[in-house]
């Protein structure tokens, strides 16, 4: 699958090959693993013209994409990158060692000491603590927002943002980790163009596309400036690698691929080979995960024990989240919280009680996986900042998996026994 467009291609058939030649490979139908940290220069003239490519994007290779040194690019690096790009829509993409390390190096590449940053609450624990704690230490300022579906609050928070320095970046996570809040990315991108005439130098839009993924949801195409996706949950989707993509337009992309040079925090030979691998199947994995997670969430939704589900296919109708998730969304996804009635007692007796289920943080697996919020994935957060956010004491973050649904069910409703 070697062509220059994909303009008339489906994302779940652009998974399966984009990016790779068998030509390149004596025919393998597969792409070879590129276990090597270093590349032969056939002449010492060839060294410098590929050297000068890399660092100027002149000279006789311009354009090229001669290989140095591993950290620098290696081919397997190109293929993912080039067919994540595909998938999101995007011009370009650069992958890095984990989330957190795309996250951070976004933090790091587009904010100045004294500029302020603009996400939702909640959000993933490392990400709030990323610009929470972490960027103050740069002279960075955060200003968060609860609801990312009310114009008039996310106006007012940017405000705030605001009064703290200049808006660099508009962060969403949508749906929200744990709760799979919704934001509306469609607003969003006019806050930023809003800001942008305001101060003269418009924000980033940065999407995080983790739980739902560009199968079913596609920020590129609503404008955002830089989509991120941590591989480590639905592309890989075996709980067995840790790996950070983002992509977007070839200029921002390039700023990013410069400084992770410098910073080494790329992504490997073997895990870029394991996520193109496991990106063939991920859309067939969540479609089967999401089917699973509808009929986890019906059950929860009416157990006695269960005091609430922030499921996205429950949003009310006639409600401003339905009416962002019918624009922006094609599938409700198949990590959600519930809360039982109780707190972190019952809910621990719950979680010490199950069979199937594996008590661990992370989602997107082939596994059901369970955890408490509060205790774990969210447990550096103040209990306001976690209240603020919908996580209670009573809620346990839920990543449906690819088992029998009627299993999955089973061993929920003998551990709610315990609660």
């Amino acid at each position: 699958m070697s062509s220059d467009s994909t303009a008339n291609l489906h994302p779940e058939t652009i998974a399966v090959g984009w990016g790779y030649d068998p030509a390149s490979a004596l025919g393998s139908v597969k792409p070879p693993v590129y276990l090597t940290s270093t590349f032969i220069y056939p002449s010492a003239q060839h060294a410098k013209d590929v050297h000068e490519d890399f660092f100027l994007g002149t000279g006789p290779l311009a354009g090229q994409g001669g290989k140095i040194y591993a950290r620098l690019g290696h081919p397997g690096l190109d293929i993912l990158e080039s067919r994540l790009a595909a998938i999101d829509g995007a011009e370009d993409a650069a992958a890095f060692a984990s989330g957190m390390a795309a996250h951070s190096s976004i933090a790091l590449t587009f904010c100045q000491p004294g500029d302020s940053v603009l996400h939702g609450r909640p959000i993933y624990g490392g990400v709030d603590m990323l610009y929470g704690s972490v960027m103050a230490g740069f002279g960075v300022h955060c200003e968060t927002y609860l609801d990312g579906t009310d114009p008039d609050a996310v106006r007012a928070a940017a405000q705030a943002a605001l009064a703290k320095g200049p808006l660099a970046l508009i962060v969403a996570e949508t749906p929200a980790n744990p709760t799979a809040a919704i934001v509306d990315l469609d607003l969003m991108v006019a806050l930023a163009d809003e800001i942008g005439a305001q101060q003269g130098r418009r924000p980033l839009v940065v999407v995080d596309n983790t739980l739902l993924g560009p199968f079913a949801q596609r920020p590129i195409e609503r404008g955002v400036d830089l989509c991120l996706t941590s591989l480590t949950k639905y592309a890989a989707g075996h709980s067995d690698l840790l790996a950070g993509g983002i992509s977007g337009a070839k200029d921002l992309v390039a700023k990013l691929k410069a400084l992770r040079t410098t910073w080494g925090n790329h992504l490997d030979p073997f895990t870029a080979w394991l996520v193109v691998r496991s990106l063939e199947s991920a859309a067939v994995r969540i479609e089967r995960a999401m089917a699973n997670a509808l009929k986890v969430a019906t059950f929860l939704r009416d157990h006695p024990k269960v005091a609430g589900v922030t499921f996205l296919g429950f949003l009310p109708e006639g409600s401003r989240a339905k009416a962002v998730y019918d624009r922006q969304c094609k599938g409700a996804g198949s990590t959600f919280s519930f809360h039982v009635h109780g707190g972190e007692a019952e809910s621990f007796r719950m979680l010490d009680r199950l069979r199937l289920l594996k008590l661990a943080v992370s989602l997107g697996g082939s596994e059901t996986l369970i955890c408490h919020s509060a205790t774990t994935t969210h447990y550096a957060l103040t209990p306001e900042a976690r209240l603020a956010g919908g996580i209670t004491d009573g809620t346990m973050r839920l990543s449906v998996g690819l088992e029998h649904p009627d299993d999955i069910i089973a061993d929920l409703a003998q551990a709610l026994e315990a609660v």
